[in-house]
């Protein structure tokens, strides 16, 4: 193989993990640095960017069991750690919850464009839109691109994906610079939002539910050995992979950091739970709704990424336990659709619009969902794994250094979701499920 194609198959990767990373938790960025501070709040972006791509590292080797280039593939996340660890209910719980993730944050850029249109043409903003009907088209949509057949067929969703990300991230960018051009001051302070607006107790929390937002935003190894399987040159996936890795990682952290640190200096304390969302920028009112428009495609392919190889892995599961099944191989021929793959996605689709208008919270659900899948999808699994592939011996001195890095993080991840749960509470007391404005 030549070295183009290998250089086209890396970039190609790359551009499949910075499509599944660049979700829902970029726009919520400025305000947990805000919550954080100028040293806090980039240095934790940082230490998790470095975290992900350290365990990305480990994951590469167990892409085959045994021998690293002759050893048998594991296709899913999912299937290595069923057939390892025998855990694969987390990752089901946790593809639910990214999921839901994603619904929510679509809404909110919907409603975004909605508040924004009213707010020029009536000289209002309409705080208070009801969700629920866009939850609703969002998971319309899901549905219908819930039937592509598989994995491999997706990859023009990333190219789309990709160009939506660096549209919204752009026009995020500009913005911000504009609004400190417009002020002509830097806000923001060394620690964070001032303590006086705050008791030392939601302060706590806020930092907490601060960490799980950060967490989420680097939350893609759901998909990574699909990524990995579409990569095969030589010397050996591992080696591209961790290039692949490698060159995403970086990316989509430079693109946090200028986003979420510009972000932070045009609106300092007063940061929106979601910047291009949250109402901060009125004006061109244009191109906040392009910016909105795109968050929406970017997370339509994003569910995608994330969802379909537990479709597959379903049908796949359903098929070897029931081979005769007329329902399971049936196919509407007209339209070349599977009729499992139709039901099972459309319950799944219909399931997550649920939880998403009980909980319809952005920076609480993704602060919390991001607490959830952090340690054990990002550090637990991947380190188990190598301990397994690599047979490292219990208690020697690499066994306790991945050790220790695995249960700073379970305590970390502990700190999250209690501050993103104790939000959760709090928004709850207002809120009345399917009724309320939002």
């Amino acid at each position: 193989m030549d070295q183009t194609h290998k250089q086209e198959t890396v970039w190609t990767a790359s551009a499949l993990i910075i499509t599944a990373l660049i979700g829902s938790g970029g726009p919520s960025l400025a305000w947990a640095i805000a919550q954080l501070g100028w040293i806090a709040g980039p240095t934790i972006v940082l230490l998790f960017a470095f975290v992900t791509y350290y365990t990305s590292t480990l994951l590469t080797t167990c892409y085959r069991s045994g021998d690293p280039t002759t050893g048998n593939r594991n296709y899913t996340y999912m299937g290595a750690v069923r057939d390892n660890l025998a855990f694969e209910l987390v990752l089901y719980v946790n593809l639910f919850g990214v999921a839901i993730g994603y619904t929510i944050a679509s809404s909110t850029s919907m409603m975004a464009i909605k508040r924004s249109n009213c707010f020029h043409e009536k000289g209002e903003d309409p705080r208070h839109i009801n969700s629920n009907p866009y939850m609703i088209a969002f998971g319309f949509v899901e549905i219908i691109f819930s039937q592509i057949p598989n994995f491999n067929r997706l990859w023009w969703l990333s190219i789309v994906a990709a160009f939506m990300s660096f549209a919204y991230s752009t026009i995020e960018l500009g913005l911000s610079i504009a609004k400190l051009a417009e002020t002509g001051k830097i806000k923001g302070s060394l620690t964070g939002i001032n303590i006086r607006a705050l008791t030392s107790t939601q302060k706590i929390w806020r930092n907490f539910q601060a960490l799980g937002d950060i967490i989420f935003a680097f939350s893609y190894f759901l998909i990574f050995f699909e990524v990995q399987d579409t990569i095969r040159s030589s010397p050996s996936e591992s080696k591209m992979t961790k290039k692949a890795s490698l060159i995403s990682i970086a990316a989509t952290t430079l693109f946090y950091m200028i986003c979420g640190c510009m972000g932070y200096a045009a609106f300092g304390d007063m940061a929106p739970k979601n910047l291009l969302a949250g109402f901060g920028f009125y004006n061109p009112c244009w191109m906040v709704d392009i910016a909105n428009a795109a968050i929406v495609i970017q997370l339509v392919c994003a569910y995608q990424f994330n969802c379909q190889p537990l479709f597959d892995h379903v049908e796949k599961t359903l098929a070897k336990k029931f081979p005769n099944s007329q329902f399971i191989s049936r196919e509407i021929v007209s339209y070349k659709l599977k009729l499992l793959r139709l039901v099972w996605s459309t319950v799944f689709v219909i399931g997550t619009i649920f939880i998403s208008m009980l909980l319809p919270f952005f920076n609480d659900i993704v602060g919390l969902l991001g607490a959830l899948g952090f340690w054990p999808l990002t550090v637990f699994f991947p380190v188990e794994l190598y301990i397994k592939q690599k047979k490292i011996p219990t208690w020697g001195t690499k066994w306790v250094c991945l050790q220790i890095v695995s249960v700073a993080c379970l305590i970390i991840t502990i700190a999250a979701a209690a501050g993103s749960v104790a939000n959760v509470f709090l928004d709850l007391k207002s809120f009345k499920p399917f009724s309320t404005d939002y």
